[in-house]
């Protein structure tokens, strides 16, 4: 009987140590990061909205570019007058006299054509800035996408790790259930004190209570992860699990390739040309404006010899001196110019460092995973060993009890090494604009 017990527990002790790996295998169908990734990019309302804002740049585009194109309208109106316009004047004797020269009620309409010549640069400037603005927001909405996807992969990494948090916690409660089992019939037998069996009973119930808050945290991690790709909070999730990127780049080169390829710096290199050339268009409104114009009129009048017109005409307009607003505006504009460059100074700054950070991030987790990889190992066989020595009198119940808590914080420890190097490669991948 005595033997019998012994292969029990030797089993429950291999399913323990074993059952981790045994739950880490992935479930068919399980969703990939790039799967979820492409769902995330069709339903995420923040990002349609900056794509909804470029549509919007490149009308405004086609619209500065119309400025250039013929311009036609069209006029018409019925007058009706309480008398007739008319001449006075006199007679060869002297008499008063008074001579129509229009209709008391008329109809007019005309239809005119205008095409700028020469604006002093208003309209081709106008032009520069609605592209630059446009390649603006093309760079913002590239960038907004980055930024979508490294939060789908932060909550698609929380997922796995709360997956692996429960899987840990769940394994924590089956070894101190087996134990507490073990101690319970050593105790019934004379061979375990009570207390040995209270302190493995409240240890136990420890372990139940951090496998009910693992799952809560699993189930939290779950929703949030359904929220960014647009489904039912409570929708089942199964994931594919990750594995971590050797990153052996140098710091320099990340850098350097950051820094050309970053869609915010893009973005606002562009918004400040934009706003020079919106300068540039403003002050040209106190420019020369040529334009030349033609079309047709009709004004019925019967005193008239031609009731219908066509023309043409070549006009110049040259606002010599508005008060000095135009100049105000353009100085404005180019002031916003200038914050919108220390701005981008001050990104450059801030993107070294990030780059920096996630790059010293990597080598941290690699380290950190060679550790725990070693840790887990040697905490697994210092947990078999200790309950064998109890078994035979030869350790305390708290010697157990302790060699268990190492071995669930050490597949704690590998758990976060892991997906903190997975986060970190990812995080470095986006700083460098290439996620």
């Amino acid at each position: 009987m005595r033997i019998s017990t012994m292969n029990i527990q030797w089993a429950r002790r291999w399913a323990v140590i074993f059952l981790p790996a045994l739950l880490m295998t992935v479930p068919a169908g399980a969703e990939t990061l790039q799967q979820a990734w492409d769902i995330s990019l069709k339903v995420d309302h923040s990002l349609k909205a900056v794509q909804e804002s470029s549509s919007a740049m490149e009308q405004r585009l086609k619209a500065a570019k119309s400025a250039r194109l013929p311009g036609l309208s069209l006029d018409a109106g019925y007058t009706a007058l309480d008398n007739a316009p008319a001449v006075k004047t006199t007679t060869n004797t002297g008499a008063p006299v008074a001579f129509p020269t229009a209709d008391k009620e008329s109809l007019s309409y005309k239809a005119m054509v205008t095409l700028p010549l020469y604006t002093s640069g208003r309209i081709s400037h106008g032009i520069d800035a609605a592209n630059a603005s446009y390649n603006a927001s093309l760079a913002q909405q590239s960038s907004k996408t980055l930024d979508l996807k490294l939060k789908v992969s932060e909550a698609f990494v929380d997922v796995l790790r709360a997956t692996r948090g429960v899987e840990v916690a769940n394994s924590r409660v089956a070894s101190l259930g087996g134990h507490a089992r073990d101690v319970e019939n050593m105790h019934e037998q004379g061979l375990a004190s009570r207390n040995d069996l209270l302190a493995t009973q409240v240890d136990l119930a420890d372990a139940q209570q951090d496998a009910i808050k693992a799952q809560n945290a699993l189930d939290v991690a779950k929703s949030s992860f359904n929220r960014f790709l647009g489904r039912p909070l409570q929708q089942a999730v199964a994931l594919d699990d990750l594995q971590y990127e050797v990153f052996d780049e140098p710091l320099d080169s990340l850098t350097e390739r950051s820094l050309k390829q970053r869609h915010e710096l893009l973005a606002l290199h562009d918004q400040i040309s934009a706003v020079n050339y919106q300068a540039a268009s403003t002050r040209a409104q106190t420019g020369p404006q040529l334009a030349l114009s033609g079309g047709y009129g009709y004004q019925e009048n019967q005193y008239q010899v031609y009731e219908d017109q066509w023309s043409i005409n070549l006009g110049v307009k040259w606002d010599l001196f508005d008060g000095g607003v135009a100049r105000h505006q353009a100085t404005a504009t180019e002031k916003e110019a200038a914050a919108l460059q220390e701005q981008y100074d001050d990104l450059i700054s801030n993107i070294n460092l990030q780059v920096r950070q996630y790059w010293l991030d990597v080598q941290e987790t690699r380290k950190r995973i060679r550790v725990t990889e070693t840790a887990v190992a040697q905490a697994d066989e210092n947990l078999e060993v200790t309950r064998d020595r109890y078994e035979n009198g030869l350790s305390t119940n708290t010697d157990v009890l302790i060699a268990e808590s190492l071995r669930t914080r050490s597949q704690n420890n590998q758990a976060n090494a892991i997906y903190d190097a997975v986060l970190a490669t990812l995080r470095l991948k986006r700083a460098v604009g290439e996620l």
